[in-house]
């Protein structure tokens, strides 16, 4: 039966490796050896080198753990700056944006061709409508700045509604979309007359008394009539016509008109001091 023997050659290979490295420290140290000794050190660099490579390659993922711990921290608080900078900028661009928004809603205030010389005061929306039931807005002028009950409220683009309650600083301003308002309305093109009335949020408004046999087109400018002593004075653009149609049995054509303003995205306003009389 073989019995095993594990060969102390290895063993032998490195201890003289050793033993090689130690004589040639020492007579380097002591200035001795010349080329000799050059041949020595360079073949037992070349020995070793095995040994170095295997160390280098167990030691560097250590080396790189330790490596990564120390930078970690100073990576976090970079990545936290730059989200910083990045908030600030997106901010900057967002306030940017909404006061160039402001500025086109005052210049359009600043021209109004449909009032003619009718006085007006400025004012801001400064409330939203509390329910979906009463659909209004809140101004910041009130009687103190000669806001009064009944005057039309209107923007650049077009009606917004009419003031329905008002106190020293403040008014309330129905919209044209509530179901409770209702406009004398003219149709641009045939000059038909009939009365727009609102239909809730979001919705358009219902035109009533507009006859069968009149041609109304879609997307035909809709205005306030002026007619009598009505609320609003003539000719503010009010909608535009989205449908028309005629319904069997009717003796009128059924007509719903689109808002000309953006009454979800009111900021500036001017009320008109308009007296019917």
């Amino acid at each position: 039966m073989a019995v095993y023997r594990r060969t102390t050659r290895p063993r032998f290979t490195l201890l003289l490796l050793v033993l090689t490295s130690i004589t040639v420290i020492t007579l380097d140290y002591r200035g001795a050896g010349g080329g000799i000794l050059d041949s020595i050190k360079n073949g037992a660099a070349d020995a070793f080198a095995p040994i170095e490579s295997a160390a280098d390659t167990v030691l560097e993922p250590v080396g790189n753990v330790f490596q990564g711990m120390f930078t970690y921290g100073d990576l976090e608080a970079e990545n936290e700056r730059l989200r910083q900078q990045l908030a600030e900028a997106q901010g900057k661009a967002a306030q940017a944006a909404d006061a160039d928004r402001e500025r086109r809603a005052l210049l359009d205030l600043a021209n109004l061709d449909f009032v003619d010389n009718i006085p007006s005061v400025d004012a801001r929306v400064v409330a939203d409508s509390p329910s979906n039931f009463d659909l209004t807005v809140v101004i910041d002028q009130g009687t103190n700045d000669g806001v009064a009950e009944g005057m039309p409220v209107v923007t650049g683009a077009g009606l917004v509604g009419r003031v329905v309650s008002v106190s020293r600083t403040r008014a309330t301003v129905l919209l044209v979309t509530d179901s409770n308002s209702s406009v004398g309305v003219r149709l641009t093109e045939s000059g038909d007359v009939g009365v727009a009335t609102g239909r809730g949020a979001e919705r358009t408004l219902n035109v009533e008394f507009i006859a069968v046999d009149t041609e109304v087109e879609k997307d035909e400018v809709v205005v306030t009539s002026g007619l009598q002593q009505s609320v609003f004075p003539p000719s503010i653009p009010v909608g535009r016509v989205e449908e028309a149609r005629n319904r069997e049995g009717e003796f009128q054509k059924q007509v719903r008109i689109r808002p000309v303003v953006d009454l979800r995205r009111l900021t500036f306003v001017k009320v008109l001091q308009w007296s019917p009389s």
